[in-house]
């Protein structure tokens, strides 16, 4: 049994109504009497990305770690308007069916833009959960300065996204993903259990509905900046440094719009610092 079918064997589905649809939610729970932790994983992989840092953290908190819509062992529904908000949605509709009240909450990638929106209804006022404390890896918090890879901007096109979809395989995402990964780290375990969690319902299918989350950015940026300029909410960074969409150049801006929030820059780490560091993200979170 590989490594992600027994994170999907030790974890739950839970139903969700959503924009008047019920959806079924893959999870991955950590039970303690310890205060809470939610896990937001990116795209195009899965929760599956913190399996290597979840049991350390589970020492300190009791952790959620879901499947986002379209993603992993959440539902895929083809042909959907999958978007940042509903996804915050999902996140919100999760903590009330778990009783969540208070947590803290480590996003990566994709779901920085989800925490964005989060901390945009935080201050509306609409977010019932407190949210304790942010910590945030690789992603584009500054829609302006992500350096999308050919792969993603080809997946977005109107034309080539639905052919190249239907056409992946574990050849052409192990490809894809190999300029994210730092020069010299074996990604190959790491990139097949992403295609795994791709391959289950036949998911790649949709990852040109998925991709739009690139849109949505540039469509939210004021919102989703304001939010993260602008919250009371303490926030941290562990970054992978060499990472080609969202590294140094990402750095640079955050430790210039946010110098007081803690910063923890890995120079020889990639886009994907769970999982090419875990030790490291590991001891950032936990000192934070």
């Amino acid at each position: 049994m590989s490594s992600i079918e027994r994170w999907w064997q030790d974890g739950a589905q839970v139903e969700l109504a959503l924009n008047g649809s019920e959806r079924h939610c893959f999870v991955r729970r950590f039970r303690s009497a310890a205060p809470h932790m939610t896990l937001l994983h990116g795209f195009p992989s899965s929760s599956h990305d913190w399996a290597k840092v979840a049991p350390a953290l589970a020492e300190r908190y009791e952790l959620l770690v879901p499947d986002f819509l379209g993603f992993g062992a959440s539902d895929k529904p083809p042909d959907h308007a999958y978007s940042i908000a509903e996804q915050a949605d999902m996140i919100e509709a999760l903590w009330e069916i778990e009783g969540v009240s208070e947590t803290h909450v480590v996003a990566h990638d994709y779901a920085v833009s989800v925490v964005q929106e989060l901390l945009a209804r935080r201050a509306e006022g609409t977010l019932s959960p407190q949210i304790e404390r942010v910590h945030l890896l690789n992603g584009g918090l500054f829609p302006d300065l992500h350096r999308p890879e050919p792969a993603q901007t080809a997946l977005l096109d109107p034309e080539q996204g639905p052919q190249l979809s239907a056409n992946l395989n574990e050849e052409l995402i192990v490809q894809a993903l190999k300029p994210t990964f730092a020069p010299g780290y074996d990604a190959t375990n790491d990139s097949e259990q992403i295609w795994r969690s791709l391959r289950r319902d036949d998911g790649y299918r949709n990852l040109y509905l998925l991709i739009r989350y690139m849109t949505d950015r540039k469509h939210n940026a004021a919102r989703w900046v304001g939010a993260l300029e602008g919250t009371d909410v303490p926030l941290a960074f562990v970054w992978g440094m060499l990472d080609p969409v969202s590294g140094a150049h990402m750095a640079e801006r955050i430790t210039e719009r946010l110098p007081g929030a803690p910063f923890t820059a890995l120079s020889d780490v990639g886009h994907w610092p769970m999982l090419e560091a875990p030790r490291r993200v590991m001891s950032a979170i936990l000192s934070s």
